[in-house]
């Protein structure tokens, strides 16, 4: 009877806490650069997008992927982030982005002809450049790094536009009241 009754009480004990594990969690959605990572609405969370801010960030984007079949990773958060907005319904008018490339994010801006050549796979970046530029987001890179590095503007995305120096560009939108996002 004793046997019983602890067989029982460990069954149900076992289902209790089956029962109260973490509850499965929210899916994660990419409606507006499926490329990119996808956001995951948490209910009660602290601070969740509201779609009656302005939301304004310039991505800093100086480092490149880590491996030429990847995106790069400032590609990577602004998709994300825009992501999160359209999860939450936050309007595109409300959503003002930035990115301007320099140092070891040259690369990922290459035209596909340029980027096949120099790493044997094509360009994942290109697309979301596409998506994002249409998307409204201001794409540059810095006209003195290209200088300096020897790329010819003609090699790149057309969807960038070549600014006259990444750190004006980044003085300019800060002051701007740009938040300062850096990958």
């Amino acid at each position: 009877m004793k046997s019983s009754f602890r067989a029982i009480l460990l069954v149900g004990s076992l289902l209790l806490t089956a029962s109260m594990a973490s509850p499965q969690s929210p899916e994660a959605k990419s409606p507006a650069i499926p490329e990119a990572d996808g956001y995951a609405s948490i209910p009660k969370a602290a601070v969740p997008p509201d779609a009656k801010r302005t939301y304004r960030a310039i991505f800093d984007a100086t480092r490149g992927a880590d491996a030429p079949d990847q995106l790069l990773p400032a590609l990577n958060m602004a998709g994300s982030e825009l992501n999160a907005f359209a999860v939450a319904r936050v309007p595109p008018r409300n959503v003002k982005f930035v990115v301007v490339f320099h140092g070891g994010a040259l690369d990922g801006i290459l035209e596909e002809a340029h980027y096949r050549a120099k790493h044997g796979v094509g360009n994942p970046n290109l697309k979301v450049l596409s998506q994002m530029r249409k998307a409204g987001v201001e794409l540059f890179v810095c006209g003195q790094n290209l200088l300096f590095a020897h790329v010819d503007p003609a090699t790149l995305s057309p969807d960038v536009t070549v600014a006259s120096d990444a750190l004006i560009v980044l003085m300019a939108y800060q002051n701007d009241g740009y938040a300062l996002m850096s990958f």
